[in-house]
């Protein structure tokens, strides 16, 4: 499925869809996720209806359904090759930026 194009909305709505049937899938109910992650079987019922998502709760759900690992995989540096992994490192280190001096 290409994703490219998908509204913000309309990726949340997904994620929460396959939440639920991940859930379904596993024979929980939504009290069991909720009692596992912590929260409310509402916020559950909320998270699977695509409505009031935060990130925490979604991967709080996730995590009691056995998927950490493909959140683990977000936002990590696409590195082919040595001069990547390189100029990563280099990319992330902070510098401060030197002020110019008035004396002059």
């Amino acid at each position: 499925m290409d994703l490219t194009l998908t509204k913000p909305s309309e990726l949340v709505k997904l994620l929460c869809e396959r939440l639920r049937q991940e859930r379904l899938s596993r024979q929980m109910t939504q009290a069991d996720v909720a009692a596992r992650a912590g929260i409310a079987a509402n916020t559950v019922s909320n998270l699977e209806a695509g409505r009031s998502v935060t990130f925490e709760n979604m991967v709080r759900v996730a995590m009691v359904l056995g998927r950490a690992k493909e959140l683990e995989g977000l936002f990590q540096p696409k590195l082919d090759s040595l001069d990547d992994i390189r100029r990563y490192e280099i990319s992330t280190t902070r510098r401060r930026i030197r002020r110019k001096s008035n004396d002059a």
